[in-house]
C-alpha cells in the first residue's frame, strides 16, 4: 500500500486514506514522510487546537499560513472531525500551491461525505484494512503465516492483535469496546450503543447466512426494518460490516433483493459473539472460513486495484453458489469449503449463465485466491 500512495503523490489530487480505526493509517502515512525528502507537516485534528485553526481558517491564504508556504508535504489526521473540510482542502487545489495534502479518516459516512461534491475530480481514495496475508507472509514468509492461518481465523488480523501473541483476546476485547462504536456514536440520533451491539449479534451468528431486515427487527427487538436498515449502512461505513448482494438476472426463481452480511475481520466477529474456542471445537469452522477468505479477497481487490461486481446466488429452491465476481459480463464462481472437496456447481446456474468459470477454495488451495 505504501507503493501505491506513494506513486500519486504530487499527481495534482487530494489523497483520501481511509479505513477502520487501529489498522494502521498512521503508521503508514510515518513511514511515507520518512521516505520523502519534502518540508512536512502533520496535523492531528483531534488534538483542539489544530481542530479549532484549520476550522477557523477561511481562505486559502489561512489554510496555508497555518501549515507554511515552503511546505511540500501535509497530512491531515482524523480529518473527519473538522467540518466542511472538503471545502477548504478545495480552497487549497484551487491555490494551485505545490503541495501535496493526504487526508485519513475511520469514519467514511463522515469523511467521503464531506469530500465528494467538493473535490470532484481533485481527489483519489485508497482503503486501508486489517493486515492482509499477502502483507503478512511478505513480512515473515508464507510457511510461517500459513501455520497461523488457524489463529487468523479465530483472532483476526489486526495489528495490534499481530503483535501481542498471547494476549489476542484481551486486545480484541479492548479494540471492541473503546474503537468498533467510537464514530457511530458521533452520528446524530445514535446515542446508545445496545441496539448495534444486538444487531451485530445477529449478524454474527448468521454468518453466512441470507438476511432480511424484518427478521433482524424482530430479533433486535423494540425497533423496526427501516431502523435495523439504517444501522447496518452506518456499520459498512464504519468498517465493521459489508454488504454481499444475490445476483439475479436470467431466472425467475433466483432471489431478486437477496443480501448477506460479512465482517471484515474475524477476530471482531469472535469478540461480539465470545467465542475464541480453537477450530478444531468449532461448529461454525466453515463460516469462519468463508468470511476470512471474503476478507482477504477484498483487500486484495482493493489494494491490486481491481473492482468488479461481487454477488452470492441463490434460487427459492435452495440452489446457491457462495461468491461471484463480474468482469466484462464474465462470471467467476466459487465455493468455500474448509476441507478438499468436489463441489457440482449447480446445472441451473452453468446453463443460465455460460460464460462462466469455476473454482473451490479449500484449505490446502487458497494462497492464488487472495494474494
Amino acid at each position: 500500500m505504501l507503493d501505491i500512495i506513494l506513486n500519486q503523490c504530487f499527481k495534482g489530487k487530494v489523497i483520501m486514506l481511509i479505513g477502520p480505526r487501529q489498522v494502521g493509517k498512521t503508521t503508514l502515512l510515518r513511514m511515507l514522510m520518512d521516505t520523502q525528502n519534502k518540508a512536512s507537516i502533520w496535523l492531528n485534528a483531534d488534538e483542539a487546537d489544530i481542530y479549532n485553526a484549520i476550522n477557523q481558517a477561511s481562505t486559502s491564504d489561512e489554510l496555508i499560513q497555518l501549515f507554511g508556504s515552503n511546505t511540500e508535504l501535509v497530512i491531515i489526521d482524523e480529518a473527519q472531525q473538522i467540518p466542511d473540510i472538503g471545502k477548504k482542502l478545495k480552497l487549497i487545489y484551487d491555490s494551485k500551491v505545490n503541495v501535496q495534502v493526504i487526508v485519513t479518516g475511520s469514519s467514511a459516512f463522515e469523511l467521503q461525505s464531506e469530500l465528494h461534491e467538493p473535490l470532484t475530480g481533485r481527489k483519489k481514495e485508497f482503503y486501508l484494512y486489517p493486515l492482509s496475508f499477502a502483507e503478512l507472509s511478505n513480512s515473515h514468509g508464507f510457511i510461517k503465516e500459513n501455520r497461523l492461518l488457524e489463529t487468523r481465523l479465530i483472532y483476526g488480523s489486526y495489528p495490534e492483535v499481530i503483535n501481542n501473541p498471547g494476549d489476542e483476546e484481551e486486545v480484541l476485547r479492548e479494540l471492541t469496546k473503546s474503537y468498533l462504536y467510537k464514530d457511530i456514536l458521533q452520528v446524530e440520533g445514535i446515542r446508545k450503543p445496545a441496539i448495534l451491539e444486538k444487531l451485530l449479534q445477529a449478524l454474527a451468528f448468521q454468518l453466512g447466512s441470507e438476511v432480511s431486515y424484518h427478521e433482524l427487527a424482530q430479533i433486535v427487538g423494540n425497533v423496526d426494518p427501516a431502523t435495523v436498515e439504517r444501522y447496518l449502512d452506518l456499520l459498512e461505513k464504519a468498517f465493521v460490516v459489508y454488504k454481499l448482494p444475490a445476483l439475479s438476472r436470467n431466472l425467475r426463481n433466483e432471489l431478486k433483493k437477496g443480501k448477506k452480511y460479512y465482517f471484515y475481520d474475524n477476530g471482531i466477529r469472535n469478540t461480539i459473539i465470545k467465542n475464541y474456542n480453537p477450530i478444531g471445537l468449532r461448529g461454525d469452522k466453515g463460516e469462519l472460513w468463508e468470511n476470512y477468505l471474503l476478507a482477504e479477497r477484498r483487500k486484495h481487490l482493493e489494494y491490486s486495484g481491481h473492482d468488479p461486481n461481487l454477488y452470492f446466488w441463490r434460487t427459492h429452491d435452495q440452489a446457491e453458489i457462495d461468491y461471484i465476481e463480474e468482469y466484462g459480463g464474465v462470471l467467476a464462481a466459487t465455493e468455500f469449503k474448509w476441507k478438499p472437496k468436489k463441489v457440482r456447481f449447480a446445472k441451473s446456474f452453468l446453463t443460465a449463465y455460460p460464460n462462466h468459470t469455476t473454482q473451490v477454495i479449500h484449505r490446502n488451495e487458497f494462497k492464488h485466491f487472495i494474494t
